[in-house]
């Protein structure tokens, strides 16, 4: 399509208000804001009633490899997300084959349809003009130690780092946003404060961001991990001659542990954000809480042997439960804690849904056995829906996305037949619950926490602001009716309350559906080729 495309009627959201505004597009920027006089050959949106919001972002997102997935696109795009931030957890595909993502992340991200090497920018490229979303990446610090370590657990030597600190280089200098790590995940368990600083060096002194899924499990071990960051963030800084802004990924803990370490960063001296999403139970790879990294870090072939082997099991089963009752998330009643939510076995499919607890006495055994027993029978490709000791309430989790450096993050994972309902709802749980019922935001809070906020931490350009100029990354959304519909127990239920899209100024969503529209760019941090 070409010409002007007028958004007409609708309201936008200023500090403490909302003010009326047309919006016009052209070219893929916004060219006027506010009143807008109708000119010939213009195409009219109307937006009465409605808000006109920048695109929302997406900090911490599972979609990798299925931004081509018209379902995938549907489900983020209905509720207002036009961007989204992959690579994270340490784990992605860039660089190196993508090997080792699609083996060890299969139930998370899935196999990636295109991508078979060429780094960050190899993977960027591959996302211009394939998908209605845009995608900025960071570089998966796991990734980068397998493809120079491989397996091995132990701490790399100083030429291994040398070289691991290139590939995140050449990774920044293609158009990463940052460093991601996952330091319960394998390898990313294998690595020390030390080594994680080193890897940091290009991204502080290309202005980058070090992501981490922190180590110790969160909750009330959430101290660990923090003074951990804080660690890396001092030894980064003072190598790259440049500070290290830090991200801290998911951060579900209580509202005053939370607080209390964002403090601990700040007097510090670290710049921190976070993500967290308005959800209390977590989603992961059911191996990851179960079985010892040991074990995991081998070819799925090694541990499917290992697991299906007579004499391995009574260790293996006293391993499981002893790791899941020791997790500072779970705890001794973990069986009833976790919900399968995707079994690649087809044999076993008649368990998503079911706890562990429940799974196990439909076939006669008990939860440490059939978790053993379906790892082996889906080669690991198993996650599942983890609920946590203590619950917490909506209050509480407002009392968590108040604070300044929130960000939106769904962790959202839309591998499985029964996924955590997050994938299809977070943004649109925020708007309802956290704007509109609750008042924890005003819709330019929600703006901000949503989309300006990420936009300025991971340079993502001229986006997060509807201004003359900026990136016609726009949501309309309709502040009476925005809803998330899918639960625990109907998790793959649309949101409700956001029928047009624009992406880079093409209708990507109308009407709430899908126009078959590909606008989506790679997003690159320095604003090269991909940027608008």
């Amino acid at each position: 399509m070409t010409g002007r495309l007028v958004l007409r009627g609708g309201a936008l959201a200023d500090a403490g208000a909302t003010r009326p505004a047309d919006v016009a597009v052209e070219g893929g920027v916004i060219t006027a804001v506010g009143r807008v006089d109708a000119r010939r050959g213009d195409r009219e949106l109307d937006a009465t009633g409605r808000l006109v919001l920048p695109g929302l972002v997406d900090a911490h997102a599972h979609v990798d490899g299925m931004l081509g997935d018209p379902v995938v696109q549907r489900a983020l795009l209905r509720q207002g997300v036009t961007t989204v931030v992959a690579g994270q957890d340490g784990v992605s595909y860039a660089p190196g084959s993508g090997a080792y993502a699609t083996e060890y992340f299969a139930a998370i991200n899935g196999p990636h349809p295109t991508y078979r090497g060429g780094g960050v920018a190899g993977y960027l490229a591959g996302v211009d003009g394939a998908s209605a979303l845009n995608a900025a990446c960071l570089v998966p610090a796991g990734t980068v130690r397998f493809e120079v370590c491989g397996r091995r657990s132990e701490p790399a030597d100083a030429a291994q780092r040398a070289r691991m600190a290139e590939l995140v280089a050449r990774g920044m200098a293609e158009g990463a946003v940052g460093l991601s790590s996952g330091l319960d995940y394998v390898p990313g368990i294998f690595q020390d404060a030390e080594e994680i600083a080193a890897l940091c060096v290009p991204v502080a002194r290309r202005g980058g961001v070090y992501v981490s899924h922190m180590r110790g499990g969160y909750e009330a071990n959430s101290a660990e991990g923090v003074a951990e960051m804080a660690r890396i963030a001092a030894l980064a800084a003072s190598a790259a001659g440049a500070p290290l802004p830090v991200h801290v990924s998911h951060f579900h803990a209580d509202a005053d542990i939370v607080r209390a370490q964002l403090t601990a960063l700040a007097e510090a001296g670290v710049d921190a954000t976070f993500d967290a999403y308005p959800y209390t139970r977590a989603c992961t790879l059911l191996a990851m809480p179960l079985i010892p990294p040991e074990l995991t870090v081998r070819p799925v072939d090694d541990v499917v042997r290992v697991l299906a082997d007579p004499g391995e099991r009574a260790r293996l089963r006293g391993a499981c439960i002893d790791r899941a009752t020791r997790s500072a998330s779970l705890g001794p009643d973990w069986p009833r804690m976790i919900t399968l939510a995707h079994v690649a076995a087809p044999e076993y499919a008649w368990s998503h849904g079911l706890t562990l607890h429940d799974a196990a006495a439909r076939a006669g055994t008990d939860a440490a056995g059939f978790a053993l027993d379906v790892l082996a029978a889906s080669r690991l490709q198993v996650n599942a829906v983890m609920a946590v000791r203590h619950e917490r309430t909506p209050e509480e989790l407002a009392r968590v996305f108040a604070q300044p450096g929130h960000m939106g993050g769904s962790d959202g994972i839309f591998v499985g037949a029964h996924p955590h309902p997050r994938a299809r709802g977070t943004f649109a749980r925020y708007l309802r619950e956290y704007v509109r019922e609750r008042g924890t935001w005003s819709w330019a809070d929600a703006v901000r926490h949503l989309s300006a906020l990420p936009v300025e931490r991971f340079g993502l350009g001229a986006r997060g602001v509807v201004r003359i100029g900026a990136v016609a990354d726009l949501a309309v959304v309709d502040p009476d009716a925005v809803a998330d519909t899918a639960t625990y127990d109907q998790p793959l239920r649309e949101a409700i309350g956001v029928d047009d899209v624009l992406v880079a100024g093409v209708p990507v969503l109308a009407g709430g559906a899908l126009t078959g529209a590909l606008p989506g760019r790679g997003l690159r941090r320095d604003g090269r080729a991909g940027e608008g």
